[in-house]
């Protein structure tokens, strides 16, 4: 790989603000702090625009709290927020709202969307070169999607949490054309995250790039015009263990750098614009089938090397159908460290 570096940089990642103040039950005795949240997305497969609207970002100290259990704080929005995810790539965040809720530990995150009514598609979806469609929204308009994640509210200090989604993973398509969101979000708390950058060849902007661990995807972006991406935030090495990068282009081979460090508050640059990333040329082969165990089945394309393994794509299969199809390079991937 041509002039893989890795070094650390200033962060650029600068979060939307959220301001919170107020106390609890037990007026000056309970101490406050201040929640500062956004969402931000990993690239989508298919699509041109991904809407959510976001009505409610609940949060509570019990990891097993139900709707009706007290100890919830709300981020309550006077008007639902129409958010197109696939606009928030590389760092981009959406700010949500703001709310007061007493110092601590909090353990698990309720996001809660506006519902679709008629013709007004609060939840919607515009697949590659098509048309809006309506994106349905099981169980989000109630209660709302359930993320599990620690984080801690210091006394009169600021907490950032980012909800990211992973739109690629989130939406299934109905065997009559529909779609339908099942979500996977995660939050992560800001101050023990920084991120990771990089660039590309010009000629493979738009590559879609993943920060993984273990073969699994944790962040992923897309390269923009003019090559750059940048994965962020992502949980400190420290706490969380170091990074492969994989970048994926139609009609290009794979990329890998493995073991990039993560600092917190900090940029870990595996490339710079001066000597991108280039990827060598491929051909591209369709592998399609049936799943047929599962109505919900999620498919991964994994590619050994070295006896490790690193998705390069995945699709959610027909929820009624079972049927997929994934496009993937036959060139080998060139791996760099």
């Amino acid at each position: 790989m041509n002039n893989i570096t890795k070094s650390a940089l200033c962060a650029a990642f600068v979060p939307f603000v959220l301001a919170g103040c107020g106390g609890g039950n037990d007026g000056d005795s309970v101490q406050t702090g201040t929640l500062h949240a956004a969402i931000t997305d990993t690239p989508s497969c298919g699509f041109d625009h991904v809407y959510v609207s976001v009505s409610q970002v609940r949060v509570n100290a019990n990891a097993n709290a139900s709707d009706n259990d007290a100890g919830w704080s709300t981020i309550a929005l006077a008007t639902p927020q129409k958010i197109d995810l696939l606009s928030l790539t590389n760092g981009v965040l959406a700010d949500i709202g703001q709310t007061a809720l007493p110092a601590g530990q909090y353990q698990q995150v309720r996001l809660v969307l506006a519902p679709n009514q008629g013709n007004n598609l609060a939840n919607s979806v515009v697949p590659t070169g098509g048309t809006e469609q309506a994106l349905a929204t099981p169980s989000a308009t109630q209660s709302g999607y359930k993320i599990i994640q620690p984080f801690t509210v210091q006394p009169n200090t600021l907490a950032d949490l980012v909800l990211d989604f992973n739109v690629c993973k989130s939406i299934v398509q109905r065997g009559n054309g529909t779609y339908a969101l099942k979500p996977v979000v995660t939050a992560t708390p800001t101050v023990v995250s920084g991120a990771i950058s990089g660039y590309v060849a010009t000629a493979e902007a738009g590559a879609t790039v993943y920060a993984e661990q273990g073969g699994k995807v944790v962040k992923g972006t897309v390269a923009d015009s003019t090559g750059k991406f940048v994965l962020s935030p992502l949980i400190q090495s420290s706490t969380q263990g170091n990074y492969d990068v994989v970048i994926v282009q139609n009609n290009f081979a794979t990329g890998i750098v493995r073991s990039v460090p993560v600092v917190v508050n900090a940029t870990t640059a595996v490339s710079a614009s001066a000597a991108p990333i280039t990827l060598p040329a491929s051909t591209m082969s369709t592998v399609s089938g049936t799943v047929t165990a599962s109505a919900n089945a999620f498919v991964r394309a994994l590619q050994s090397v070295d006896a490790n393994a690193y998705e390069i794509t995945s699709i959610n299969a027909n929820m009624e159908t079972g049927a997929y199809a994934l496009n993937l390079p036959t060139a080998a991937p060139i791996v760099g460290t």
